[in-house]
């Protein structure tokens, strides 16, 4: 069962540093994501249209589409995860470089979509990994992506930053806030 992965540990504390240096730095992070696609089903196709030159997400400074999970700043999780792919989500996230966020596209990585009462789908990707924005529908349009994509750069932006490396503010989730079940309507 996915929830049976243990989670990653929190994100560097310490003192942090002087506002100038934290500008800088978020700066740089903000403008400068390489993007990692875990594609499952048909809204990595709308991942590829945003992508291409009439949405054109380089122009906001993300890169999509790094050589691996070592390379890559960003995972965006779209379509289906099942209980068996879980592992395998969880292991490639593990394998990316700090500072590392996430973006859970489309209905089914946000909450199973469609297959939720599905006895092999995962509940939504945030029981595996923890997810920074979430991008609904069923698939996305490209537009919703280029949103969700600024609106995690709005996050970098105001992260405060450690000498240890870079830390969000508020506490890291706990496993058992990840794990508990959904609740649904």
């Amino acid at each position: 069962m996915a929830t049976d992965l243990p989670m990653p540990a929190p994100r560097g504390a310490g003192p942090t540093l002087p506002d100038p240096i934290k500008f800088v730095l978020n700066w740089g992070r903000k403008y400068s994501l390489w993007v990692f696609n875990f594609g499952l089903a048909c809204c990595a196709i709308e991942f590829i249209a945003t992508s291409m030159a009439r949405h054109d997400f380089i122009r906001f400074g993300v890169i999509p589409f790094a050589n691996g999970p070592r390379q890559a700043d960003l995972m965006v999780v779209s379509g289906t995860v099942t209980d068996k792919m879980a592992p395998a989500v969880r292991r490639l996230y593990d394998q990316m470089p700090e500072p590392k966020y996430v973006i859970s596209f489309g209905s089914c990585a946000n909450c199973g979509g469609p297959y939720w009462d599905s006895y092999c789908v995962t509940k939504g990707v945030d029981q595996i990994i923890p997810v920074d924005v979430y991008v609904p529908g069923c698939p996305p349009r490209p537009e919703a992506l280029l949103q969700g994509i600024l609106r995690l750069q709005q996050k970098i932006a105001d992260e405060t930053v450690s000498l240890r490396g870079g830390a969000r503010p508020g506490p890291a989730p706990t496993a058992a806030a990840l794990t508990a079940p959904p609740v649904r309507p």
